[in-house]
């Protein structure tokens, strides 16, 4: 059967509180209980899926058709499911993966045995591995297309207690409840923006309340608060708004920097689509609503794209890699030697072989590991004798007549299989998504009625530059924050200072030009710029940093997930009106000579 077209919605009596407990599939799993424990909840939520996860759970299904979701979910689920089913707190996660149906029937066995009732309801319909010839897929372990949050929707209005998704949007286990709380209809694109921007800040767990943040150092100067920091809450009103919080107590904090932070996290320009709104990241607006508290306000949506992103990931081959360490003097000379014996020395070369030397050696060291630089070796091919012991023996075997000092940081080894990631668009009407109730009723969610392709904005005009004068050459990061990360092959970097002076001269300063000097690794590759002058903030996209996805393990940081950091480390000309607020702790680091 089809969902009946919605009612207009009656505006509910407060705002729903919706938590989360999970970020990623190996995330805290004492979360879960924190959660409900910590304070009122109406609903918890959980995002347990990546591009690489889809990878993992796609050969746990090969080996087993039973397995295919995130079993650590129904571990947390044991301890906690009577806890929630007494607060009245229902359960909302994508942990189904690539077999929703077989983790809804796992968490209904878990409760009979637990002898607890509990009603569970599952979505799928994202999974598009049976139609990969039809699409034009090729030859791939798994294909999913995003879904949005309707059928959580309906699951929920249908009385479901536990709601299990295969792969929906990361903030789409939070717009499934606000939007069933608040009654919104598909139309509502400015309230369901509104949710998605919540969800998008509330969906990496404790990257919103501290974890992975830029200013650490300086705004919890003691670490003690971020020894265990809590994960994050949203409290989403009627109209879309919503407040960024966490529980009493717990560690970590929430300030419009944690949530600025977490909002630039894997974006790209200022529309940001998600299958039932495209949120304007330009319109947002952020201020303190008190302690730990931060408001989401001024958020416009818009009608969502008429297709839908499918992650496709396929096996490409077998890879293996050998890191040998370079100690003292020579370092050049001794990796050009080492290099030369090892390629020489194969039988045969595998398809694709990288060298990358890591200058982690200081001159006069006062101790080996400081005076050693490390050269890493990766080889990949479609065949795995190609670089299996055939390719990692080969270079043990230059122990005794190779460089002086030689020595490696694992022994030989075979190689493995690995994985690579790609994006596909399909028709969001060519793609079933159906609600699937606890008496096994189906019901179809239609594909949004509205659409609207997906444009670039025009670029914001800049602010006038702050006027020139006198300089010091510092770190990027004295001043400025970054979050960065993957997007399959390409990543992004977002960089945000604190004050409208430092945003004039951010937006004039940090240009592609500028990026691309600071970062050479980008010199080659197309990058866009996106000016954010809400979040004082300037977005770069870096297309195929990451090779094939993270998987591939292109680069040293295959997720792109300290790119940030190493701009924030690379030295510019900062006024120095913006260097005397500066605390001279947070200095200690920076050389002398800089200062």
């Amino acid at each position: 059967m089809t969902s009946p077209v919605s009612e207009p919605p009656l505006q509910s009596s407060g705002p729903v509180r919706v938590g989360n407990c999970s970020g990623f599939y190996g995330d805290r799993l004492a979360a879960m209980r924190e959660m409900l424990t910590g304070g009122d909840l109406d609903y918890l939520t959980g995002d347990y899926l990546a591009e690489l996860t889809m990878l993992i759970l796609a050969r746990d299904r090969a080996k087993d058709p039973a397995r295919g979701y995130a079993k650590t979910f129904l571990t947390q689920l044991e301890e906690c499911l009577g806890l929630a089913l007494d607060r009245g707190v229902r359960i909302v996660a994508n942990a189904g993966g690539l077999n929703p149906a077989g983790l809804a029937d796992a968490v209904r066995a878990l409760a009979d045995r637990l002898g607890l009732s509990v009603n569970v309801a599952h979505v799928e319909g994202d999974d598009l591995l049976g139609r990969a010839d039809e699409f034009g897929f090729g030859s791939v372990l798994a294909a999913n297309a995003y879904l949005g949050g309707w059928g959580i929707v309906e699951c929920l209005d249908a009385g479901a207690d536990v709601v299990v998704t295969g792969r929906v949007t990361d903030a789409s286990v939070i717009v499934g409840p606000a939007a069933a709380h608040h009654g919104w209809r598909p139309t509502d694109y400015d309230q369901l923006a509104g949710a998605v921007a919540a969800g998008h800040v509330i969906e990496c767990s404790a990257q919103a309340t501290g974890g992975n943040y830029a200013f650490f150092a300086r705004d919890f100067p003691d670490l003690t608060t971020l020894t265990h920091p809590g994960f994050p809450l949203a409290e989403i009103h009627f109209d879309g708004t919503s407040v960024i919080t966490k529980h009493p107590g717990t560690g970590g904090a929430v300030t419009v920097d944690t949530v600025t932070a977490q909002l630039l996290y894997e974006i790209g320009g200022a529309r940001y689509a998600n299958p039932d709104a495209t949120l304007r990241v330009d319109s947002i607006e952020l201020s303190g609503d008190g302690q730990d508290r931060v408001r989401i306000s001024g958020v416009r949506g818009e009608p969502p794209p008429p297709t839908l992103k499918v992650s496709l990931n396929s096996i490409g081959g077998f890879r293996n890699e050998m890191t040998l360490v370079l100690t003292g003097l020579d370092i050049e000379a001794k990796a050009e030697l080492v290099r030369r014996q090892l390629e020489s020395s194969l039988t045969v070369k595998p398809a694709e072989m990288e060298w990358t030397l890591a200058r982690t050696d200081h001159t006069d060291a006062d101790t080996e590991e400081a005076a050693s630089a490390l050269l890493r070796c990766v080889v990949r091919d479609l065949d795995p004798a190609n670089v299996g012991r055939q390719f990692s023996s080969a270079a043990v075997e230059l122990a005794l007549a190779s460089y002086p000092g030689f020595h490696a940081t694992s022994p030989p080894g075979q190689g493995q299989v690995y994985g690579v990631f790609r994006p596909a668009f399909v028709a969001a009407t060519e793609v079933p998504h159906v609600a699937v109730h606890a008496d096994g009723a189906r019901v179809e969610i239609p594909p949004a009625a509205e659409t609207m392709e997906l444009a670039p904005v025009p670029p914001s005009v800049s602010p006038e530059p702050f006027p020139a004068g006198e300089t010091r050459r510092l770190p990027l990061g004295t001043i400025a924050g970054a979050r960065s990360g993957d997007k399959g092959g390409s990543a992004n970097v977002g960089v945000w200072v604190r004050t409208d002076e430092q945003w004039r001269w951010l937006a004039h300063v940090l240009t592609v030009e500028k990026l691309r000097e600071l970062l050479p690794e980008t010199a080659d590759l197309t990058v866009t710029r996106h000016l954010l002058p809400n979040l004082r903030a300037v977005n770069f996209v870096i297309e195929d940093i990451l090779g094939e996805g993270v998987a591939y393990q292109a680069r040293f940081d295959p997720q792109a997930k300290g790119l940030g950091e190493w701009l924030r480390s690379r030295t510019v000309d900062i006024p120095v009106e913006f260097c005397s607020d500066i605390p001279v702790e947070f200095c200690s680091d920076i050389p002398e000579e800089l200062l």
